[in-house]
């Protein structure tokens, strides 16, 4: 089965040691919330989060949001052709289940995943729709153990979506940056079989997304 894998991604709950920002501190008091059950987001913590490790690469959840809503609501995930998973920027692994349905609206995605993060799976009707665990990169691609590794970056080899469609198998695994600027870290790159670009311009997540797996879908369904 295809992977699909969002690396680094942009989504985490407030880490510790922003807790007495007042940017921080006033955000709980809007919420009702503890620090440690809100997702940073830099719209709300901007001024927290200057300085801090990976900043460029952190705080922006919903780019998240419009990855997976682009890779769950298509044929390929309906018709149980792909596996999706959430690499974080601090080394936490999401699960995606089976025929799940991420909230079109990001106010309800926000809170599922603040839930996801506390409890650590998100279970209904004793269906395991989302889980969370501690998982490096590398870890993850031991368990996947897939056929080839291709990442998508601006730093790759010049390629297409087309052309990159044709060399994938149903074992293959898909890597995409979850995270608004910046480039993989070492530890993605020496992991990754092939590294492809596909445009001289930087292009979201989920755009990315989108028109990579449609190339593929493509390849099977057409």
């Amino acid at each position: 089965m295809l992977s699909l894998i969002l690396a680094e991604s942009s989504i985490e709950t407030i880490p510790n040691d922003m807790k007495d920002h007042p940017s921080v501190i006033s955000h709980e008091r809007k919420l009702g919330k503890d620090y440690s059950e809100i997702l940073l987001d830099n719209s709300w913590h901007f001024a927290a989060m200057k300085g801090i490790e990976n900043e460029i690469k952190r705080g922006r959840p919903d780019l998240v949001h419009f990855s997976i809503l682009e890779a769950t609501t298509i044929p390929l995930y309906k018709k149980n052709k792909i596996k999706i998973f959430i690499h974080t920027i601090n080394d936490k692994v999401i699960f995606l289940g089976e025929n799940i349905h991420i909230p079109k609206s990001y106010h309800r995605f926000e809170g599922l995943f603040e839930k996801l993060f506390l409890e650590k799976k998100i279970i209904i009707d004793n269906k395991e729709l989302l889980s969370i665990r501690n998982q490096s990169f590398s870890e993850l691609i031991n368990e996947i153990n897939p056929s080839k590794i291709i990442g998508l970056s601006t730093m790759g080899k010049p390629s297409s979506f087309e052309k990159i469609s044709t060399a994938l198998d149903e074992n293959s695994c898909i890597v995409v940056g979850g995270f608004q600027k910046g480039h993989f870290s070492d530890s993605i790159k020496n992991k990754i079989s092939d590294m492809f670009s596909v445009g001289e311009i930087s292009l979201e997540a989920h755009v990315v997304v989108a028109r990579m797996l449609y190339e593929y879908e493509k390849t099977i369904f057409m």
